[in-house]
């Protein structure tokens, strides 16, 4: 039974994904340069009207609040006296108080552009991006980084495998088939929403023309890890056959052919509907707790490992945790993940070489003719 992406899946949060998520941040820093290009290109909206820019699978909205704020800022700078609105959207189940404190800056931290900029309101959308969040027509200026590799539903369990990765025969069809239609569907949506001349800007994971993905780069292969370490336990009766299948990741990354194919198709409903890619690029961003290590000779391999494991556990966390039977005491299934992430642990500190989660991305800058 396919299990709804909305029901299931979060980052873990009290802020504890943005601080725990720098190369997520390294990423979005790496594009915003295409950010200031969309801003520049945008045609100035009708007597009025605010600027509308929306922020798609934003977590808690520290990893992209700087690239916000800058382009708030340049968006003031090319209309001093335009109104603009910013909306952050999420599933239901994302820690929005977390987002809005940081905002504003509650929690002390910066770029508030918020209080910075006179004339900016600011919302919050609680619906998976999926589907249509703006009314047609609306929107400016699109964004979302490490967000779009996420599918609506899990099509099927992948019974020797946690992840798409390493799915083969009628599993991997099922997610290839679901990824090929949710990428039409965001396609269509921000189609509906975009006003004529606007941009989106898309940071999505997805594997690159050398094979490469998310922690799979030239070391270790992260996905086999959690997979080696989940089936260990469940051989070791720790878990159940079911529990193991149940972790089953809502994810896929999309080849860059699978990425262009509905922009560049000109029989395609993304391209009736008015979308046209203006640049791709895939590009390799380093796994910064790895680059801490390697160069800092004092830093030994245990704390290499408590500072690299909660960048793993931040996103992935709640797929472990909500595969464990919910007939079980909420204590003994966060002891069970302690324990799994405490293996994962265990073993980078007994040997680190290869271990890093470098991040692999595919880069669309699209606008809507």
């Amino acid at each position: 039974m396919a299990n709804k992406t909305a029901a299931t899946t979060s980052m873990k949060g009290g802020g504890y994904y943005s601080q725990s998520t720098r190369g997520a941040k390294d990423v979005i820093d790496n594009a915003a340069p295409m950010m200031m290009q969309a801003v520049a290109a945008l045609p100035e909206p009708e007597h009025g009207q605010p600027v509308r820019i929306a922020d798609y699978g934003t977590a808690d909205g520290g990893t992209s609040k700087k690239t916000i704020r800058d382009t708030v800022g340049t968006l003031k700078d090319r209309w001093p006296d335009r109104q603009i609105q910013v909306t952050y959207t999420d599933l239901a189940s994302n820690d929005w108080s977390q987002l809005f404190k940081a905002m504003q800056g509650l929690d002390g931290s910066d770029h508030t552009y918020w209080t910075e900029f006179p004339g900016v309101f600011v919302q919050g959308c609680g619906i998976g991006f999926h589907h249509q969040l703006l009314p047609d027509a609306t929107l400016d200026l699109g964004f979302s980084a490490t967000a779009m590799h996420y599918v609506r539903e899990v099509p099927c369990l992948i019974p020797d495998h946690v992840h798409h990765v390493g799915a083969t025969g009628a599993a991997l069809a099922a997610f290839d088939r679901q990824a090929a239609e949710d990428w039409n569907a965001i396609l269509l949506a921000r189609a509906a929403e975009l006003r004529p001349g606007g941009r989106l800007v898309i940071m999505s994971f997805g594997k690159d023309e050398a094979d490469r993905y998310l922690g799979n780069t030239d070391g270790v292969n992260m996905f086999d890890t959690f997979d080696l370490h989940w089936k260990a336990m469940a051989g070791e009766g720790l878990i159940t056959a079911a529990e193991y299948e149940a972790a089953t990741f809502a994810q896929v990354y999309r080849t860059p052919e699978e990425f262009r194919a509905p922009l560049l198709d000109e029989g395609s409903e993304v391209f009736g509907a008015g979308l046209r890619l203006i640049s791709a690029h895939t590009g390799v961003t380093a796994c910064p707790y790895r680059a801490a290590f390697l160069s800092n000779p004092g830093m030994g391999a245990r704390a290499f490992a408590k500072s690299y494991i909660p960048t793993l556990r931040s996103w992935s966390e709640t797929v472990f945790l909500n595969a464990l039977s919910s007939d079980r005491p909420e204590d003994e299934r966060r002891e069970l993940v302690d324990a799994f992430y405490g293996r994962y642990e265990d073993m980078v500190a007994a040997d680190p070489e290869g271990h890093a989660m470098d991040y692999v991305h595919s880069y669309l800058a699209i606008e809507k003719v």
